[in-house]
């Protein structure tokens, strides 16, 4: 979803636009989440843009790719992305999620060493952490009650004392790498910490992509299960789209071992209740909601992204997708897909 987010924006603005992937999110999540259509798609779409079929824990192809391609930007999205399959996954969720970075670090060091390199990293290297905040019970979602935090989490929370996940813990690992290669290597490095990321080209499934899931649920009329926190639980929804506005604003200005939380913020956050609620709405169909009282192991009950580092470093930038504008495009999608 954001490589084709990248592709779109970069390919009438680039000699070559050049994806890897190795199609592992129909291994994870089945072929329902394959990224083989999106990749046909691209490719008719943009003539500038070239598709490998390469996996990033292949530490010599990687290497490579990038010697011949000399890169000036990389923009690293791939990962095992879910928060509860990397319990039953964990030596392949660690080998994506860390080495995998590390063998492109490693790879851009030695043969683009000028390139800039974007990470998408995860609002879960915090842990649990944002749970200690004290909050207040609203009737359809919690909120912050600590005046600190009414903007959202911002980067100076602690990544210590925490339940991670061991998807937490592979990408925080991933996370700190990309920063020390900015600050020990001296390469032009981010990390974005980004909240749930969506849009029209999310495969969502159930361990992954809630918002693009509960669409496809709604129309299916599949049951759909909520994971503790009476479906209070809040998070922020921010389009591929804007991630790659502000990766290019980042890349007209780079920074050595930057760190940002990115995401849709205050006003693009929904609780479960709230989504159910708003797609219900635009869709004009019914959810068959299942509760469950056990939450997931480490979930945030509260979690906004701060964008104040990023948007004070970087004036001018705001998000373009509203929260309505998301879920309008994500419906309208399904129904041009599904013919519903």
């Amino acid at each position: 979803m954001v490589g084709s987010a990248a592709v779109a924006y970069f390919a009438d603005r680039s000699e070559a636009v050049v994806g890897l992937d190795s199609d592992m999110r129909s291994v994870f999540f089945g072929p329902d989440a394959s990224t083989a259509s999106n990749a046909a798609r691209l490719k008719s779409q943009f003539p500038t843009y070239r598709h490998l079929n390469t996996d990033i824990r292949e530490a010599d192809a990687v290497r490579e790719i990038v010697s011949e391609l000399r890169p000036d930007l990389i923009i690293h999205c791939a990962a095992q992305p879910s928060h509860d399959l990397a319990a039953s996954l964990p030596l392949t969720d660690f080998e994506v999620n860390a080495v995998g970075t590390l063998n492109l670090l490693e790879s851009a060091r030695e043969h683009a060493p000028e390139a800039v390199f974007a990470h998408l990293s995860t609002n879960k290297v915090y842990g649990d952490r944002p749970n200690q905040i004290a909050l207040r019970e609203l009737p359809q979602r919690y909120e912050f009650d600590d005046p600190e935090y009414a903007n959202g989490i911002s980067e100076t929370m602690s990544i210590d004392q925490s339940t991670h996940s061991l998807f937490g813990a592979s990408k925080l690992s991933a996370d700190i790498a990309v920063q020390e290669y900015g600050r020990y290597f001296g390469l032009k490095t981010v990390a974005l910490r980004a909240g749930c990321i969506t849009g029209a080209q999310h495969a969502g499934v159930e361990q992954h992509g809630f918002l693009s899931y509960l669409v496809q649920v709604a129309f299916s009329g599949v049951p759909y299960t909520v994971y503790g926190y009476k479906g209070k639980q809040v998070r922020d929804q921010i389009h591929a789209t804007d991630v790659i506005r502000a990766i290019d604003r980042f890349y007209a200005n780079p920074k050595c071992g930057a760190v940002y939380n990115l995401g849709g913020g205050l006003e693009n956050s929904l609780s479960l209740l709230e989504s159910v609620d708003a797609v219900k709405a635009l869709s004009k169909r019914k959810l068959d909601l299942r509760y469950s009282n056990q939450n997931r192991v480490g979930d945030h009950v509260c979690y906004y992204s701060d964008l104040s580092k990023f948007q004070s470093d970087y004036p001018g930038f705001t998000l373009e997708y509203s929260i309505e504008a998301i879920l309008d495009e994500l419906i309208r999608e399904h129904r041009s897909r599904s013919g519903s």
